[in-house]
Formats: C-alpha cells, sequence, structure tokens
C-alpha cells in the first residue's frame, strides 16, 4: 500500500517494510488518531494493517483535535486491534462534537431553555381526553390542574420516546380512605409504563404499589413522600423499549427517578406494559403519549415540561 498527500502535509505509507514515515515542514508535527483515539506514535502500525489513511488540517482539524491539530491530523483506520501508546494525556482529549448550550431553569424544578412545556399552569391546550381524545376536562386553578372524577385519564397530544421528564403532583390534604384509596393517580410513560402517584407518607399499602413504584414491578429504594397536601416532584430520566420487526423485544424500557429531589429508581429495567392482574409483558409499538390517571381522588398537577433525548 502507498499513499501520499500533498499540501503541506506529506504522508508515506508504506515505503518501509514495517514503518510510516511522516514528513511535514519545519519543525511541526501531526497528531495521530488510530481508530478514533489519539496516540503518540504509529511506530507499532503495519502498513498491511491499515484500512485508510485520512489527513485533515488548518482550521477543520483545529476545531475538531483542539489547537495542536493545526499542523496537521493523520487520521487512520485499521483492520485490526492495535496496541498505541497512551503517554501523553493530550491523547485521551475529545475536542468534537462540543455538547450544545442548555441555560438551565433559575432553580429547582423551572424548566431549562429546550423544554417542552406540557402545562403552565394556564390550561390544559397540550392534553386530551384519553377515553376519546376530546377536550381533557380536568379542572384548572391558582396554577395547577386536578383530577375531576369520572372524567377518565388525559394524556398529551404530542408523543414521545426517550425523554427526561419533571412533573409536580400534591395528594389532597383531606384525608379519605386507605392504601391504594388515598391521594391515588398514575404517571403513564406511552400510555403503558406506570409511575405510581399515591399519598405514601403514613398509609401502608405494597411496596411495589406506593408512591414511585413502577407499579407492580419495582419497589422505590426509599420513600421520599411529604405529608398530604404538600408539593411533591418527580424528575424522569426514560429510555423507551425497542422492537425489531417482527416485535421482538430489542432492549426493554429503562426508568430513573427522583422524588423530590431523592434517587428512588436507578435506571431499573421495565418488564412490560404495567398490569393490575397479571404479569406484566411487552407488546410492540411506537412512541406513545404522557397519560394522567384519574384513579377517583383529587390529585393536583403542575409545572410538567419535558426534555427529548
Amino acid at each position: 500500500m502507498k499513499r501520499s498527500i500533498f499540501w503541506g502535509l506529506l504522508l508515506a505509507v508504506g515505503s518501509l517494510p514495517a514503518q510510516i514515515k511522516i514528513v511535514t515542514p519545519g519543525d511541526s508535527k501531526p497528531l495521530f488518531v488510530v481508530n478514533d483515539v489519539l496516540v503518540q506514535d504509529v511506530a507499532n502500525i503495519q502498513p498491511g494493517n491499515i484500512e485508510s489513511v485520512e489527513v485533515v488540517k488548518g482550521e477543520a482539524a483545529a476545531k475538531k483535535y483542539g489547537p495542536d491539530g493545526r499542523n496537521g491530523v493523520v487520521v487512520i483506520k485499521t483492520k485490526r486491534p492495535v496496541q498505541v501508546n497512551y503517554r501523553d494525556p493530550k491523547m485521551t482529549e475529545i475536542w468534537e462534537p462540543k455538547p450544545p448550550k442548555v441555560t438551565p431553569g433559575g432553580n429547582w424544578g423551572a424548566p431549562p431553555s429546550d423544554a417542552i412545556i406540557l402545562f403552565d399552569g394556564a390550561d390544559l391546550t397540550q392534553w386530551q381526553s384519553a377515553r376519546d381524545g376530546g377536550e381533557a376536562r380536568w379542572q384548572v386553578a391558582d396554577g395547577a390542574f386536578t383530577v375531576t372524577k369520572g372524567t377518565g385519564d388525559i394524556k398529551t397530544k404530542r408523543t414521545f420516546g426517550d425523554v427526561q421528564v419533571h412533573i409536580e403532583w400534591r395528594a389532597p390534604s383531606v384525608l379519605e380512605g386507605e392504601g391504594q384509596g388515598r391521594g391515588n393517580s398514575g404517571i403513564f410513560l406511552q400510555e403503558r409504563y406506570e409511575l405510581q402517584v399515591l399519598d405514601s407518607y403514613e398509609s401502608p399499602t405494597y411496596p411495589n404499589g406506593q408512591a414511585g413504584s413502577i407499579y407492580k414491578q419495582h419497589v422505590p429504594l426509599v420513600n421520599a413522600t411529604r405529608p398530604p397536601g404538600e408539593w411533591q416532584s418527580y424528575d424522569i430520566i426514560f429510555v423507551a423499549p425497542k422492537f425489531g420487526g417482527n416485535g421482538r423485544v430489542v432492549s426493554p424500557g429503562r426508568i430513573t427517578v427522583l422524588h423530590n429531589g431523592v434517587l428512588i429508581q436507578n435506571n431499573v429495567e421495565i418488564w412490560g406494559n404495567t398490569e393490575y392482574i397479571g404479569l406484566p409483558r411487552y407488546t410492540p409499538h411506537e412512541k406513545g403519549a404522557i397519560q394522567l390517571q384519574d384513579h377517583g381522588n383529587p390529585v393536583s398537577y403542575r409545572n410538567i415540561w419535558v426534555r427529548e433525548l
């Protein structure tokens, strides 16, 4: 194999049996990237093992590999893995791609600049009836909305895949019922995977059905529930399940949840659709809405936003 590139940086490959020779103007030295990793030298690479060679220079090289890239960057792909020298700390610096800048909210729970606002305290225009697709008929007042018993679940008009979700909720201050009958609602990701909403402050129930549980799948690590009548928050990282063409589960869903800032679900695997009776199982689906449950209790919600991941 022999390759030569002329424009101020000359690369000759294979001119010697087991050596790569780099010739550059003056005393400047290029950087080397082997199989996407910055390395100190390429002395161990045999010419016959080289799959491809590319040379990047100037502003393009500096933008991707930092200021030292201005002298040129030799990018090599090999057919087989090679042992390389990583002694220089620069060899493990990655300059591109740079993450996009996002302005965080001014305080805990405030939406960042790239958030999709699902409820800002004004109205339910982002929501619809899960039963018939009509108007969401829950009551909006004082910057929040509250379950109206018997009107059914509501869901977002938009559908989502992988998301970060912030949602605040409040169980009623008037204590009625016990266990699953006290302050019960639920947040269904993609309309089928339920994160339980429940007054679990001092109201015993089965642990895989208490506040913060992935209903009947995962018990929360701790009970971080505040007293009824106080606002609470869930911060959720949801990775949607992926399905193959034949409906086979390629990768199951996963979820992380912070309840009032406390980690309660740590990247746990979702076993399938939420089931009240029977075991969870997956059914193939595309993106889905975020659905809130009418369980007959006047649970309230506010400050709901998502970031698509």
